[in-house]
């Protein structure tokens, strides 16, 4: 199990770097979005309006179901796995973004997290501390279960 354990962590981080120069692509690509808005509402209408609002929700569907299908494809502990292959991923994203491009300045910097059904927006280091429970999670669901 830790080779296979191993090689998801391997998934994750390379996930991470992918999602992170998708990241980067679009922000050369859009112009500047204010993140000063008022309302989440305002920030959905701006990504709209710029065309983007439902590719990259679909992004965001598309990258849940390939770490579903990772952890179905790995082993019987279904949900460790795919805990495990989310919190790489997510970490790893914030940490290939602040190689690349030296994005965020800092952990409270605000960053939209997610956009089904709509955006979350919060700190950094909201979803990096949620990444280390469900690293935890993950770790006490493997070794409950022996493996």
């Amino acid at each position: 199990m830790r080779l296979r354990m191993g090689l998801v962590t391997i998934f994750g981080i390379a996930l991470g770097y992918l999602e992170a120069i998708v990241v980067i692509y679009l922000r050369r690509i859009l112009p500047p979005l204010p993140w000063e808005v008022e309302t989440l509402a305002e920030f959905s209408n701006l990504l709209r309006s710029h065309g983007v609002l439902f590719l990259e929700q679909m992004r965001e569907v598309s990258t849940i179901v390939i770490l579903l299908a990772i952890a179905f494809l790995v082993g019987r502990k279904r949900l460790a796995i795919f805990l495990w292959a989310f919190a790489i991923w997510d970490i790893s994203y914030y940490i290939w973004l602040k190689v690349l491009i030296g994005w965020p300045p800092s952990l409270a910097t605000i960053d939209c997290l997610f956009l089904i059904p709509g955006p979350w927006l919060a700190p950094v280091y909201v979803p990096l501390l949620i990444s280390l429970v469900m690293m935890g999670v993950a770790i006490f669901l493997l070794r409950k279960a022996g493996e």
